[in-house]
């Protein structure tokens, strides 16, 4: 071993650097990891002026960013730090053969209070901007949300120039009470009433205007260099109210939604609905003589106070001479346009001369072409009372979720968990409380039509797919509605908006197993029972289209048997992503580094 001693401690520390690289190259580490360490907790802020306890990770509000590229594994460790259980479900990531992996009560045990549960999955076949948020007990109303990034891989092409920056907006109305006195109001047949106003990024308004915005509020601040072009994601994730977003004197040119690459078309403003995400390029080519305005205000409303449900940020170059002044950018002014709104909707066209998650263009997949196995017609109507309870309902059935998941249910073959039974069309009778799912043919192709009849804006968002927003128009839907039908290039994404008194029609290609939810996005219409799950099973015994229920599986209601006890702990998070390997890795370097210096 005399070569060992030979060695200096920089020609040591050089050769296990060399052995990590040939230990991480192509061929060796398959598709990367990224690990990230989160603690849920309350945090105190005051984003209207008023100290309230908002939810937090890793102490931030908003949630760390989580960046990765397609075909990534992610593993998220996440230490329930509030004082009731804790879901974190991912808006958009289609969980491929993973349902396990979701975050809703549908598929997942909550986490106790004081647990921790680590999600595993990929981010299998996608790009674009979506976000992850609690999606229980009206948890979201508090925050707890952040942004999703997945980038193309090297070799796919991005349809337009890098950007110089890449920016994530997080736009949503708010309130000033705790989420738990929101939730018990619900409980008692109230109404969620006005927002106090609308965040920016966990951040309130800046002071615009002194009779609506007090002073003391902290405000988001964007800077950008004259002559740069930004990406701009921006994401709703407000309780029930849709937005216009702008910025003063700049165009927004949309390039995606929610993992779709878009017809690239310039907007001066963009109506996004609750649980919604788009991407902007937007270039700096205006003069410097001040700040801009970034406003996010409240839409079909016709209340003059509701003026102050507003969120502006501000945008400032780095060469600007002064402060924003003066009046906001105006909104539409379609107050008597219904068209407006919906028009702009249907001008969000899928690009299909550009790749995505794979080589070939998205629009090689003809959905117009494909026939129709099953169809549902969703009627969505105002809250009504039932067993004495204020509800929502499709078709006429409020769900309650059971105290067993019902993928656990089917994993373990329990009866009586729910029924296959779901109306494919309104229900003429009384309301009821119930748990039937939706029986989805596996490898089927779905029409879903949602009827709203309701006097607010919805958004309707499913799990595990994206979906093809194929038409949408006033009115009741009919048959002879499909003649109005986009067939060659509506966007794929996974929420769409249906306005009031109006339809909205989606396909989508159930090729993914598993129990999935659809849910109102408006929280207050989906904390009260307007969702239900779509039940996709292979009939063949395979284990090829859908993994096995997870090592570390929570079990809960009737399966509480099986649950071995958490001790409660606490440990230093971290969100920052760490790829696979590397804690072996170093080890494996000091281990090097120390057998090379020894005497």
């Amino acid at each position: 071993m005399e070569w060992r001693r030979r060695l200096s401690p920089a020609a040591a520390l050089a050769f296990a650097v060399a052995w990590m690289a040939v230990l991480v190259a192509p061929g060796f580490a398959g598709d990367p990891y990224a690990y990230f360490d989160w603690d849920v907790s309350f945090i105190t802020a005051a984003p209207l002026g008023v100290k309230q306890q908002v939810i937090g990770i890793n102490g931030q509000f908003p949630g760390p960013i989580v960046n990765v590229t397609t075909n990534w594994n992610l593993v998220v460790n996440v230490l329930n730090d509030l004082d009731e259980p804790l879901l974190i479900t991912w808006n958009g990531i289609q969980q491929r053969k993973n349902s396990w992996q979701d975050g809703v009560l549908g598929t997942n045990c909550p986490i106790p209070s004081g647990w921790n549960w680590t999600y595993q999955f990929q981010v299998k076949d996608q790009i674009g901007s979506f976000f992850y948020f609690p999606s229980i007990n009206f948890q979201r109303a508090a925050g707890g949300y952040g942004g999703i990034i997945v980038n193309n891989r090297d070799v796919i092409a991005v349809p337009f120039d890098k950007p110089d920056g890449d920016i994530t907006l997080f736009i949503g109305d708010w309130y000033n009470k705790d989420y738990k006195d929101l939730r018990k109001a619900l409980d008692n047949g109230k109404d969620l009433g006005m927002p106090d106003g609308v965040l920016m990024n966990g951040k309130g308004p800046y002071r615009y205007n002194k009779t609506l915005v007090p002073d003391g509020i902290e405000h988001e601040t964007i800077h950008v260099h004259p002559g740069k072009t930004y990406r701009f994601r921006v994401h709703n994730v407000g309780i029930s109210t849709s937005l216009n977003f702008r910025i003063q004197n700049h165009n927004m040119l949309l390039v995606e939604t929610e993992g779709s690459y878009t017809v690239q078309q310039n907007y001066t403003n963009l109506d996004m609905h609750v649980g919604q995400s788009y991407s902007f390029l937007v270039t700096m080519d205006q003069n410097a003589s001040s700040d801009y305005y970034i406003v996010a205000s409240a839409r079909f409303v016709n209340e003059s106070r509701w003026t102050r449900v507003t969120g502006v940020a501000i945008l400032q170059y780095s060469n600007s001479k002064g402060k924003a002044s003066g009046p906001l950018p105006d909104p539409p002014n379609d107050f008597y346009d219904k068209t407006f709104s919906m028009n702009q909707a249907k001008s969000i066209r899928w690009n299909l001369s550009s790749g995505a998650a794979r080589p070939n263009p998205q629009g090689s997949f003809r959905y117009g072409s494909i026939n129709v196995s099953q169809v549902y017609v969703l009627e969505n109507k105002p809250p009504v009372v039932i067993n004495g309870k204020h509800r929502t309902a499709l078709n006429g059935i409020s769900y309650s979720p059971p105290e067993t998941p019902l993928r656990l249910a089917d994993e373990y073959k329990l009866k009586g968990i729910y029924t296959l039974d779901f109306p494919t069309r309104p229900h003429k009778g009384a309301p009821k409380i119930g748990r039937s799912l939706i029986n989805g043919t596996y490898r089927g192709f779905m029409e879903i039509i949602f009827q709203n009849n309701h006097t607010k804006v919805h958004t309707y968002h499913l799990d595990g797919y994206a979906f093809f927003v194929v038409g949408m128009d006033y009115g009741e839907w009919t048959e002879a509605s499909r003649g109005s039908y986009n067939k060659g290039d509506g966007v794929a994404r996974c929420s769409t908006q249906v306005f009031p008194g109006a339809w909205t029609a989606i396909l989508v290609s159930l090729d993914n197993v598993g129990i999935w939810n659809l849910r109102a996005q408006n929280l207050d219409s989906w904390y009260l029972g307007q969702e239900v799950y779509i039940r996709v099973v292979n009939p063949e015994d395979t284990n090829k289209t859908e993994l096995p229920v997870p090592d570390n599986a929570l079990y809960c209601g009737s399966l509480q048997k099986y649950q071995n006890e958490q001790t409660p702990h606490h440990k230093k998070a971290s969100s920052a992503p760490v790829t696979h390997l590397t804690n072996k890795l170093l080890m494996l370097m000091l281990l090097l580094v120390s057998a090379f210096m020894l005497p």
